[in-house]
């Protein structure tokens, strides 16, 4: 049986670890923001993560860009269209549903990547230094378990 000790340490846990997420993405942000200032590249840390959901699969709907990102559908269209003015994305009709617009990477777009993707990776290798992939795989585990704890059907 639980004690009303281990459920009041267990939400300070709780707390604790969301504090916690929040800032080491406060901190992620900053140390990529910098760098994408230093070199004077034309684009924002939320349109680095537009980017970044294009760059796996190119080709998806505003909706899944949304769901993907954890942003509502209306930043979202503000996000696409500073993409699409900075040329780094286009809009193209969806030939199953006229209604949908698909996102795809341009040129510009692509060749981004390999500009801003080894900045991301180095960000991400000095945040893992000296955590091993089992603990870093047990994490992933249990913030999902915990986001499905808290999703309703």
């Amino acid at each position: 049986m639980v004690t009303a000790a281990e459920t009041s340490r267990k939400t300070e846990l709780t707390f604790e670890l969301g504090r916690a997420m929040h800032e080491l993405r406060n901190y992620i942000r900053q140390h990529i923001q910098l760098k994408i200032k230093e070199n004077n590249i034309s684009i924002t840390f939320e349109m680095l993560e537009v980017m970044s959901v294009l760059w796996k699969k190119d080709g998806i709907n505003q909706q899944e860009l949304a769901d993907v990102t954890l942003r509502d559908k209306s930043s979202m269209t503000y996000l696409i269209d500073n993409l699409v003015k900075r040329q780094m994305v286009k809009r193209m009709e969806d030939e199953n549903d006229r209604r949908n617009k698909l996102i795809y990477l341009t040129e510009q777009g692509t060749a981004l990547k390999g500009q801003l993707h080894p900045w991301v990776a180095e960000v991400y290798e000095k945040a893992t230094l000296a955590i091993d992939i089992e603990a870093l795989q047990q994490s992933v585990v249990l913030l999902n378990q915990m986001i499905g704890n808290l999703k309703t059907d």
